[in-house]
């Protein structure tokens, strides 16, 4: 009895090794086909910015897998791109110059078999990263500096903050570099002291080609936080009501940028503007304001730039509203327009209109404004089309001084 288990088991082990050991055997290509494909043919080039497209005419292998293409940037890095058979053409990118380039393309079967190689020549255009730079203007902001430029390409780039130390520019702070792809740049980066300070700038792509540095001297505005403490409801006639009794206005300044209902949601019962006026606590020279639009619902998760959030709106300030909730004694501070990074469809986000709009978006009030303690948002348009507002929270920056 003893024997036949010790048999049995043996046998069992014997069996399990060799399943092993045939699946061990199957790693690596599916096929053993030692026979190089053909070459691609009928080449052609299109050269881009900083890229080149190669379209061909694949082999006949019926075993074909993929074209692969290899080339070296001007940086000395190795390169490699892939497209399946089921394409017929590939782009190479990375290229900082437009000099010429040699790009080898093979044709590769599923036994990972390579082809001969067809050599091209590219040419590619110029790199966008050197049209942003030369378009590139840098001034003073509250707090900050501002950088505007123009994307075409709507290539992603990343702007390279330095600051002039021991007469080397170094990076403020690599983890606050500007990302963007968006057509028309227009972005700040704050927290700077308000002195005069050297500032170099630079723009790289991807691949980390990057251009010159430009270097500007600046003194950042004055401006400081307007604490959210001594912020207030301020109730007048024609001010709009809530939508529902769990929301409020003072949810704009309960810490809370996200969930629900820590927003501000007026009513959807008419399509006309609509306002809400608040009181920041203290009289100030504003320099600009935070919202943070609430992120609706939808199927693809939490989505700005949709419903109620503030597209076309106006801000007004006063130091002593009416009470009878007209605009006698408001001044216009200002008139904005959201606008989404991607500038994709509406209902459309892309990971950079989401981290922009989570982040709060500013909207900075003209230099030298009327001191002002009451503010009113006026709501024009929504990105849904109509008037509600639905703001999870603001901030407002000044001079109290």
């Amino acid at each position: 009895m003893k024997k036949n288990i010790i048999s049995t088991l043996c046998a069992v082990f014997a069996a399990g090794a060799l399943l092993y050991s045939c699946k061990q055997d199957k790693i690596g290509p599916l096929e053993n086909n030692t026979n190089a494909p053909g070459q691609v043919s009928n080449v052609t080039v299109t050269n881009g910015p900083g890229n080149a497209t190669l379209t061909y005419s694949l082999p006949t292998d019926k075993d074909l897998l993929y074209v692969r293409a290899t080339y070296k940037l001007a940086s000395g890095q190795d390169m490699e791109v892939k497209a399946s058979y089921y394409g017929n053409n590939l782009t190479v990118v990375g290229f900082a110059d437009t000099n010429k380039h040699e790009v080898k393309l093979y044709a590769v079967n599923r036994s990972e078999v390579a082809s001969a190689p067809v050599t091209v020549t590219v040419k590619p255009k110029e790199n966008p990263i050197w049209g942003v730079y030369r378009s590139l203007v840098v001034t003073p902001d509250f707090g900050g500096i501002n950088f505007k430029a123009k994307n075409p390409t709507t290539s992603d780039l990343t702007i390279e903050i330095l600051r002039e130390k021991d007469g080397k520019y170094l990076p403020i702070d690599p983890l606050k570099n500007i990302y963007t792809s968006t057509a028309e740049i227009d972005q700040s980066y704050r927290g700077l002291d308000t002195v005069k300070q050297k500032i170099g700038i630079t723009i790289r792509d991807r691949w980390l080609n990057h251009t010159d540095t430009l270097r500007v001297s600046l003194t950042p505005l004055y401006e400081t936080i307007i604490p959210k403490t001594g912020y207030r409801e301020v109730i007048l006639p024609g001010d709009s009501p809530q939508q529902y009794s769990s929301t409020s206005l003072s949810k704009m300044w309960d810490g809370n940028i996200i969930d629900w209902p820590s927003v501000s949601l007026t009513s959807t019962a008419t399509t006309q503007p609509q306002w809400t006026t608040f009181d920041i606590g203290k009289m100030a020279t504003l320099s600009r304001i935070t919202i943070w639009d609430y992120p609706e619902y939808l199927n693809s998760g939490r989505t700005y730039f949709y419903g109620g959030d503030l597209k076309d709106f106006e801000i007004w300030g006063t130091d002593n509203p009416p009470a009878d909730g007209s605009y006698n004694n408001w001044v216009l501070l200002g008139k904005f327009t959201s606008k989404k990074p991607s500038g994709s469809a509406y209902g459309v986000q892309t990971a950079e209109d989401y981290a922009f709009a989570n982040a709060g978006i500013s909207y900075t009030f003209p230099i030298g404004s009327k001191k002002v303690r009451y503010l009113r948002i006026k709501s024009i348009k929504n990105w849904g089309g109509t008037s509600f507002m639905s703001v999870s929270e603001v901030q407002v920056w000044g001079d109290p001084r």
